[in-house]
């Protein structure tokens, strides 16, 4: 057997672990700023009509990888933090004593195309700092940090933000996703991250979705 096969194999088994495991019926703040839809759908446990390839699998197993390396260099009491309320539930990356940080790893192209001068953190990654913001929120803390790691090279980019300054805009997500969940109301079709991609179609509709199809009705 191949390599490669022995990879995907190892990979679709530990999928298949987690697509199995029990759910804690709460929002995922890993979610926010995502689609409301798709976020409901997450919570309510609706089986994905698009799980992620095999290519996409191997992607997210080096992205765990290098996440953990760089979790590793702080103690482990400092580290996937629980943080559980009522409807939502978390696990911060790292607590320092006046910060969260959160790692997240990136493929050198869109690493150092975040260096250029023209890139706006506050727009393009607002779904990670609502993430981090609420955790430094729960803990409070007052910053919460986000921390890229280039997957080609080891380099590393830091971006901190005073948390109080992005609590209305947490508030916000929360209360939209417990009038959709209060309601009963399968929240509309409305993609808010990553933009439109070459065939004008929504990017966060494409590869970014587990239930793109499920959504457009196509399994009901």
């Amino acid at each position: 057997m191949s390599v490669q096969k022995l990879i995907d194999e190892a990979l679709a088994k530990e999928q298949a672990a987690r697509a199995n495991r029990e759910r804690s019926g709460k929002f995922n703040p890993s979610m926010f700023g995502a689609c409301y839809r798709k976020q409901y759908y997450n919570r309510k446990n609706i089986q994905q009509s698009n799980p992620p390839d095999e290519r996409t699998l191997r992607v997210f197993k080096v992205g765990k990888l290098f996440h953990n390396f760089a979790q590793s260099f702080y103690p482990e009491a400092q580290t996937e933090v629980k943080i559980e309320i009522e409807d939502v539930l978390g696990y911060a990356d790292v607590v320092i004593d006046e910060a969260v940080i959160d790692i997240k790893s990136q493929h050198s192209r869109a690493f150092w195309w975040m260096e250029k001068t023209n890139y706006n953190i506050n727009i393009e990654k607002k779904h990670n700092i609502l993430q981090v913001v609420f955790y430094a929120w729960m803990l409070k803390k007052k910053e919460g940090r986000l921390v890229f790691v280039s997957k080609d090279d080891l380099c590393v980019a830091e971006y901190g933000f005073f948390a109080e300054n992005w609590f209305p805009e947490v508030e916000e997500e929360l209360k939209n996703l417990r009038q959709w969940w209060s309601s009963g109301t399968i929240p509309p079709q409305e993609p808010r991250l990553f933009g439109v991609g070459k065939d004008k179609k929504p990017k966060e509709c494409g590869l970014y979705c587990s239930w793109r199809d499920y959504c457009y009705g196509e399994l009901q």
